[in-house]
């Protein structure tokens, strides 16, 4: 009897700790906003970029490979992505309360409200073309990765770094609103030697080259979506594999290429038959 009696108490103490413990770790965590941000977060500072459509198997190395005439290996694709534009193209799929504006370079949004991201400016990369993907001309969808309160260093026309591809420092230079050229900007090229390319991989992009200033920071926000970047490639290579990187620009975004612990950058291969 007394042996039960000290298991009984022994384990009531022990639940009490535990409790006591878990309420004063609750106390610390806030929903709103993570504890530890930027520098001091895991995550860190220099936002990931990634792309959609992304393969099933997490597993396997990221690759877009499809018969284009086949329409089940064209469906598998773009099913991915209508999944993914779902919060998108339908607001019932965002949170309640969610109060969505349309924003532009000299309106952001005002506390509490997101900006919305309008895919009928995405150019050829709609669900009605099947996002090019059954005419041997797919579609990629960019994004950077949410980071808690990470606000955009631009790179503006005096300084933009030597390594950016010539048709994206045209591209800026071409802009005359010192607005407009603050975002976080794109580039997708093909890699690999350059005695085993023909010309030049043609890429095109929609709305524009980059993600910009006004969807910055995010804050938790209800219903905030991403801002999109559609990346269209209207003449790929056929019946042959072709590596492609894509990369972020931004004076904050760390940069490291290659296939493994990449920063600021993706690589992904495409082959269509």
């Amino acid at each position: 009897g007394q042996l039960m009696l000290f298991y009984a108490a022994f384990y009531t103490v022990l639940a009490a700790l535990f409790a006591i413990c878990m309420q004063g770790l609750l106390v610390t965590l806030n929903h709103e906003y993570p504890k530890w941000q930027l520098e001091q977060s895991i995550i860190g500072s220099s936002p990931g970029l990634s792309f959609r459509p992304m393969p099933e198997d997490v597993e396997q190395v990221a690759a877009i490979q499809y018969v284009a005439a086949n329409k089940t290996d064209v469906a598998i694709w773009t099913d991915l992505i209508n999944t993914f534009l779902e919060p998108y193209t339908d607001r019932t799929k965002l949170p309640p309360g969610t109060e969505q504006v349309i924003c532009d370079f000299n309106s952001p949004p005002a506390a509490g409200k997101v900006c919305a991201v309008d895919v009928s400016k995405l150019g050829t990369c709609t669900a009605a073309e099947n996002f090019g993907y059954n005419r041997s001309a797919p579609c990629i969808f960019l994004k950077l990765n949410r980071i808690y309160d990470w606000v955009p260093d631009y790179y503006d026309v005096d300084d933009l770094p030597d390594e950016m591809p010539s048709d994206l420092i045209d591209y800026i230079k071409g802009l005359t609103s010192e607005q407009e050229r603050k975002q976080v900007w794109v580039s997708c090229q093909e890699l690999g030697s350059a005695a085993n390319k023909t010309e030049v991989l043609e890429v095109q992009y929609s709305p524009s080259r980059g993600f910009p200033s006004y969807y910055y920071p995010y804050l938790n926000q209800q219903g905030y979506l991403s801002p999109l970047v559609a990346v269209h490639f209207p003449r790929p290579p056929t019946k042959t594999p072709i590596t492609i990187e894509c990369r972020a620009w931004a004076k904050n975004i760390l940069y490291r290429g290659g296939t493994r612990d990449r920063r600021g950058s993706l690589q992904f291969t495409m082959r269509i038959d």
